[in-house]
C-alpha cells in the first residue's frame, strides 16, 4: 500500500509503545477483547498510537478530534482496507466493494451502487419484498408466543432474506443454505489468522488450515451463484416483474457499461 504524506505525518507524531522483537506490539493486546486492550494502551500512551502487529503497521485513533480529522478531512488518504487471507479468498481477491482498495475500480463500483443498484427507483421497487418479509417475521414471532425467542437470529434471517430477494429476485430454494454459508464465511474471514500478521511468511500461509476451509466454502458458494446467474440469463426478470440486482448487473454487462470483468 502506498503511504500518503498524511499517513507519514501520523506515523511520526503518534506514540509508540515499547515493542518486542518479531511480534512487535502484539503483547499489548493479550488479555480480553482487542478493543478493550487497545483502550488500555491508549489510556497509557495517548490517543494516537503507531503499532506493529507482527509485520503489519497500524495506527490506532482514540480521540474525538483525531477521529474527525481522519474520517472527515483525510478520508481518501486513510480509505484503503487491510489485507487478509479470509477477505482475499471469500471476496475474490479484494474485488468486493467492502474490501477493494481505494482506486478507480472502487469508484466505479460506488457509482454503480448509487446510480443503479441502490437508486431511489430500485429501492422503492423492493418495497413489496420488505412488506412481505415483515409479514413473515410477525407471523414467525406470533407462532412462537410463550416461548423464548432468539431475536438476533430472527432479525438476521429477516434482513438476509430481504437482501437475497432484492439481489436474486425470488424466494430461493437454497436461500437458507446460502445465508448460513455466508454467515459462516463472514465469521471465518473476519477471524484471527496468524499468517495475516506475518504476510512475508510463506510457511504460515501454507500451514493455515482456515485457508483451506475457506477455499472449500467458496467453491460451494460459487456453485450456487453460478446457478443463480444462469437462471437470470435465461429469464431476465425479477420478482414482482421488476429488475433485481443481478438483472441490473447483467443488463449493464450486456450493454458494455461495466468497465471490469468480475461478475460475482
Amino acid at each position: 500500500m502506498e503511504e500518503t504524506q498524511f499517513c507519514q505525518k501520523i506515523r511520526e507524531i503518534a506514540s509508540k509503545p515499547p515493542k518486542l522483537p518479531v511480534i512487535g506490539h502484539l503483547h499489548h493486546l493479550v488479555g480480553g477483547m482487542p478493543h478493550h486492550a487497545l483502550r488500555r494502551v491508549a489510556q497509557k500512551y495517548g490517543p494516537v498510537l503507531y503499532l506493529k502487529l507482527g509485520e503489519v503497521p497500524a495506527v490506532v485513533i482514540s480521540s474525538r478530534e483525531a477521529t474527525k480529522e481522519v474520517v472527515k478531512v483525510q478520508d481518501p488518504a486513510c480509505a484503503d482496507r487491510p489485507e487478509s487471507i479470509g477477505s482475499k479468498i471469500m471476496w475474490y481477491d479484494y474485488t468486493d466493494i467492502a474490501f477493494s482498495a481505494y482506486n478507480e475500480y472502487w469508484r466505479q463500483m460506488r457509482k454503480i451502487c448509487i446510480l443503479e443498484l441502490l437508486s431511489a427507483k430500485n429501492v422503492k421497487s423492493f418495497g413489496s419484498i420488505r412488506q412481505d418479509e415483515v409479514s413473515r417475521l410477525i407471523k414467525s414471532l406470533q407462532s412462537s408466543s410463550g416461548e423464548a425467542i432468539n431475536l438476533t437470529e430472527k432479525v438476521f434471517a429477516f434482513t438476509s432474506s430481504i437482501t437475497c430477494r432484492a439481489a436474486f429476485g425470488k424466494v430461493m430454494r437454497d436461500r437458507d443454505m446460502l445465508i448460513a454459508m455466508l454467515k459462516k464465511a463472514v465469521t471465518m474471514a473476519g477471524g484471527f489468522e496468524l499468517a495475516d500478521l506475518f504476510p512475508s511468511s510463506k510457511l504460515l500461509h501454507v500451514l493455515s488450515w482456515n485457508k483451506y476451509k475457506l477455499l472449500r466454502m467458496r467453491r460451494k458458494l460459487d456453485m450456487i451463484l453460478d446457478v443463480i446467474l444462469e437462471e437470470h440469463k435465461l429469464k431476465q426478470s425479477g420478482e414482482f416483474g421488476g429488475e433485481d440486482i443481478v438483472d441490473v448487473l447483467l443488463r449493464m454487462q450486456k450493454n458494455g457499461e461495466l468497465q471490469f470483468s468480475h461478475h460475482k
